[in-house]
């Protein structure tokens, strides 16, 4: 599903983010990124999404090189992604449902599709009754679930996390790390960075570790 090889990644002021980096993760695979701060996580999941292009290298997902993947059609790769951010990046003066809604409207969705859909992914993460609550008035991982019910509701192949649960007590971020294993069994693949090793370790996923840019274990645990 996601193949980097001999990735590499350096900025115009010549800072290498990413060198020589090989692996391959399967459909319905989750899997873990670690690394410490500037090792190039971030860098890594910007190249799936097409935020970035490699500088060597060739980045291939669901059997197509992106790239070969012109302009125009980056917003068509992005619709089978979803992306789950630390800090939720939720629209604060609209409702859990609107929140959710937002990818679809965007795409032209008719709205018995939208409401269908945001009501099935509000469900899956068990905020269906929040629906037309602020997202003020939730709790930090109730937050985040809206975050998760966002990333999905469009059904994507990938399910991309940059640190989902860095502001998240031990207890949450159990909680929430089991609402990802929970979408790669029924067929969506999940890359989750993060550095809670002694959560990840728990889970028995395989891990990617990055150091320096470099790849340094892809194994699983």
């Amino acid at each position: 599903m996601i193949s980097f090889e001999r990735v590499s990644k350096r900025y115009d002021e010549g800072y290498d983010a990413l060198r020589d980096v090989s692996f391959t993760i399967n459909k319905d695979d989750l899997v873990f990124l670690t690394g410490h701060s500037g090792a190039g996580k971030s860098t890594l999941m910007r190249l799936i999404m097409l935020m970035e292009r490699p500088t060597r290298g060739d980045v291939l997902v669901d059997g197509i090189n992106l790239a070969s993947v012109g302009s125009r059609a980056i917003a068509r790769h992005r619709r089978d992604i979803g992306v789950v951010f630390q800090n939720h990046q939720l629209l604060f003066d609209r409702t859990v449902f609107d929140n959710v809604a937002l990818p679809l409207v965007i795409c032209g969705y008719d709205h018995r599709e939208v409401g269908r859909r945001v009501r099935a992914a509000l469900d899956k993460v068990g905020l269906l009754e929040r629906e037309r609550a602020l997202p003020v008035t939730l709790s930090g991982g109730e937050q985040q679930r809206v975050g998760i019910a966002r990333a999905v509701v469009g059904r994507p192949k990938i399910l991309l996390a940059d640190e989902p649960t860095g502001n998240l007590d031990p207890a949450l971020s159990a909680e929430i790390m089991t609402l990802f294993e929970d979408f790669s069994k029924v067929g969506v693949t999940v890359l989750i960075a993060s550095h809670d090793l002694a959560l990840i370790s728990r889970l028995h996923h395989r891990i990617i570790t990055l150091r320096e840019g470099r790849l340094v274990t892809g194994t699983a645990t």
